[in-house]
């Protein structure tokens, strides 16, 4: 059985699915609201993929609760249709 699936496409899962939910959950381990650079200091510093820094660095400056945040994540992630490839957050 062969294992290569190929090029990375929108119906391939990345070997960083999921990474931006490990994100969201290290983000709001222990807050209520966390700040748009503390999520881009924190993607940075997990060394995610360029697509999914991508998603953080557009994050508008603010505060974010969790839903909020994830919000944005998914809008961003549905926009370039990369659900099937790295996930959505919740």
């Amino acid at each position: 059985m062969d294992n290569n699936v190929g090029p990375i496409t929108n119906l391939h899962r990345s070997e960083d699915y999921g990474s931006l939910q490990k994100l969201v959950d290290a983000l709001f381990k222990d807050a209520e609201f966390v700040s748009s650079i503390d999520a881009v200091v924190l993607a940075e510093s997990l060394d995610l993929p360029a697509d999914l820094l991508e998603v953080v660095r557009i994050l508008p400056p603010g505060l974010y609760a969790r839903q909020t945040m994830c919000d944005q994540f998914n809008s961003a992630i549905a926009g370039h249709a990369w659900g099937q490839v790295y996930g959505t957050v919740q």
